[in-house]
């Protein structure tokens, strides 16, 4: 679990190190060698999500692993602050989701007052763009969608029509915002939905691109009740 551990942080330190170089100047990348490693850095860099660096917390975390890294003297004992990673983790992740909520909240109250828009009792907003004509599905069912997902700021996090591809999965077994929302349309409807981070994905949010405490809006279309 020890072993477990240090990699872990070695891999989000090797992340920070190289965000933090692409940041201070443009690295020229010659060779494939050179190019994977810095995607090797790109990836590994999802794992600090969750810690919400600022730029000089960067430089403490690029310390620790150029430290680690050459073999040189460690100024603090792993052992020791090695366990209180996930409690920082934790602390940082509370304080961004109720940053989030905050500023999510406006937006739901805004959406909520467009032309069409209807704030349900469940707490998320519906606005259908295009009625649909067919039946509309029951939890039960599985349902053909096309959607684009969409942080508030208008970021695009998600989208089977940029894939070409129609999603197609059990309407159980989604975020419980999709849940309720599509049995709310027709097939052969589009309609966006708002949904709120407790009808979404909550304080833990989905690293790295959905920040804990996100509000999220959705463009659906119901492509198909899926049959047996």
């Amino acid at each position: 679990m020890k072993k477990a551990l240090m990699l872990a942080l070695a891999v989000s330190l090797t992340a920070a190190a190289c965000t933090k170089k692409s940041q201070a100047s443009a690295v020229e990348l010659k060779t494939e060698d050179e190019k994977t490693l810095y995607a090797l850095g790109l990836v590994m860099s999802e794992n600090l999500a969750t810690f919400s660096l600022s730029e000089a917390d960067v430089e403490f975390v690029k310390a620790g692993f150029t430290d680690g890294a050459l073999k040189r003297t460690r100024q603090v004992d792993l052992a020791a602050y090695g366990p209180k990673l996930r409690d920082l983790a934790q602390a940082r992740s509370s304080a961004g989701a109720a940053a989030e909520k905050a500023s999510g909240g406006e937006f739901l109250s805004k959406a909520a007052l467009e032309k069409g828009a209807v704030k349900t009792p469940a707490g998320f907003v519906i606005q259908e763009i295009t009625p649909g004509t067919g039946p509309s599905p029951k939890q039960t069912d599985t349902v053909k969608v096309h959607y684009k997902g969409t942080l508030t700021d208008g970021t695009v996090f998600d989208s089977s029509i940029d894939r070409g591809q129609p999603a197609v999965f059990p309407l159980g077994n989604v975020i419980p915002c999709w849940t309720q929302g599509v049995q709310m349309m027709k097939v052969g409807g589009r309609s966006r939905l708002v949904c709120p981070p407790e009808l979404a994905y909550g304080d833990r949010g989905a690293p790295p691109h959905i920040k804990p405490g996100a509000t999220l809006s959705f463009e659906v279309e119901l492509l198909e009740i899926v049959k047996p």
